[in-house]
């Protein structure tokens, strides 16, 4: 595809270009596996010598149309997508990782995240320092050890809305010779492109503003194929050193760009399995075909919301980085120019009590587990996504016990503020 078509024309026509007398829309390649000639050309394929497909396992051509696409939009150098937003960012720190290893991470990614990378890496022997993204350089640095693989944040933090400064953690992580890896879930690549300001690999819950209508669960992984796996090649030896389940090859020197993204392919998913479906993929695509215009929206819609929010007398406090006072507003405007995502976090007056009274009288916001899609939703993470967080967990990740979650949608935004107005009347 033509490589200089803007965001926008990406979303649409990015990955499937068809062939004449082929299908102008995705197809559903809804087949476990692939039929071949000889034995000899299944033979390649399974040693990495050739490309194409011989089980939907490994790849599928469904799910690589919709992979190039995330991956064009991202501005990457190669993609692949998972069966969900957990299981990327588990690839994405695994495939760089084993035990004896270490990461560093912002303590104020989302809570499932935090758990995963807490408490079930722990048990696999790769251990997380939690860091304040919020702390200088010297201060962060201070976590750094000489086993340190990978740095982890997010670009807008799931429930707290921390923005990242995204340049500073990708210096920390360069400055001591590791990746940095970023979830750009809320903001997506229509409002910041992690790569463009340092980033190296880029995670999504495609679950959310991706699929945009809480169709389908799913993943991505994009690599910028930027980090130079060879020059710290101590450090990596699962890219820089031969594979000998693939006859010794070395990814780095086989694959060039490619090579982290065909380790995480030929290993992780051959041997852990968490690709989506082909149907799943296809729901996606449908979903990034509107993602410019819904981000619009969601974020013209928010602005109005947390400015409703912020001038309500009921309301202890909103933290949305579209509000001048906001201490992220700077950071925003620099990653963000054009808007960050359509969730914000809000406390009642009253506290938690008031919080889950509040939420109960909503009735066009609905309480559910998901958030960023076409449809308003709320949440109360202390008491949902979050609750197996400790208390001084929870402070750390900035999650308050007040912290409402609230995702604006793409319906009217007055028929939104009026819903709000009626549940904060009481």
């Amino acid at each position: 595809m033509n490589g200089n078509y803007r965001i926008e024309t990406t979303c649409i026509q990015g990955g499937w270009k068809p062939k004449c007398g082929e299908p102008r829309v995705l197809p559903i390649y809804q087949s476990t596996t692939f039929k071949y000639d000889d034995s000899d050309q299944m033979g390649r394929l399974f040693d990495l010598e050739a490309e194409g497909y011989f089980y939907t396992r490994l790849q599928n051509p469904t799910n690589d149309a919709v992979a190039a696409k995330i991956t064009a939009l991202e501005g990457g150098a190669a993609g692949m997508l998972t069966s969900s937003g957990q299981a990327a960012n588990y690839y994405a720190v695994f495939n760089i990782c084993e035990a004896g290893d270490h990461i560093v991470c912002s303590n104020t990614i989302y809570g499932g995240t935090f758990n995963l990378f807490g408490t079930t890496l722990k048990k696999q022997g790769i251990e997380c320092t939690f860091v304040n993204p919020d702390s200088p350089y010297e201060e962060i640095a201070k976590a750094f050890r000489p086993n340190t693989k990978a740095v982890f944040a997010e670009t807008i933090s799931n429930p707290s809305i921390v923005v990242l400064d995204i340049e500073k953690f990708a210096k920390l992580a360069h400055d001591h010779g590791v990746p940095l890896i970023v979830d750009n879930t809320f903001a997506t690549p229509i409002n910041c492109r992690p790569i463009e300001w340092g980033a190296d690999i880029v995670t999504h819950s495609t679950t959310k503003y991706m699929d945009g209508h809480a169709m389908a669960v799913g993943g991505a992984i994009v690599d910028s194929g930027n980090f130079d796996w060879m020059a710290h090649a101590e450090k990596f030896l699962g890219l820089t050193t031969p594979d000998e389940s693939y006859h010794g090859l070395v990814y780095a020197e086989r694959f060039g760009k490619g090579a982290y993204i065909t380790k995480a392919t030929a290993q992780l998913m051959r041997d852990l399995g968490s690709i989506p479906s082909p149907m799943n993929a296809f729901l996606l695509n449908v979903g990034l075909e509107t993602l410019h215009l819904r981000m619009q929206r969601h974020c013209e819609n928010a602005q109005k919301v947390a400015e409703f929010l912020a001038g309500h007398e009921k309301v202890a406090w909103v933290n949305y980085a579209g509000l001048p006072d906001n201490p992220y507003h700077a950071l925003a405007e620099k990653y963000m120019p054009n808007g960050t995502c359509g969730v914000m976090a809000f406390g009642i007056k009253g506290g938690r009590e008031a919080a889950v009274r509040f939420m109960d009288r909503l009735e066009l916001a609905a309480i559910v587990t998901h958030v960023a899609d076409a449809r308003t939703c709320i949440l109360h993470p202390a008491s949902h996504t979050h609750r197996q967080m400790t208390e001084e967990q929870l402070a750390e990740a900035g999650v308050s016990p007040d912290l409402i979650r609230f995702s604006v949608g793409i319906e009217n935004a007055d028929d939104i503020i009026d819903d709000l107005k009626q549940a904060l009347s009481v």
